[in-house]
């Protein structure tokens, strides 16, 4: 499986990096590689919570008003 990320050396030396499909979530390693296990970590971790969420959700409907 691969997935797609955006990274940056940092003015600081550190790589910053995010997975493209959670940008909100930034993290960083001292390398490339270390970025790398960071961005592992981060998609495991929002496999779990998408897979505990998704046994809580549930759908309704909900019936607006017009305005006319």
């Amino acid at each position: 499986m691969e997935v797609t990320y955006t990274y940056w050396k940092a003015d600081d030396g550190w790589v910053v990096g995010y997975l493209d499909a959670y940008p909100d979530h930034l993290t960083q390693g001292h390398d490339l590689a270390e970025l790398e296990e960071m961005l592992a970590d981060v998609y495991q971790i929002r496999q779990e919570e998408e897979t505990r969420l998704a046994q809580k959700r549930k759908s309704g409907v909900l019936r607006l008003k017009t305005l006319a």
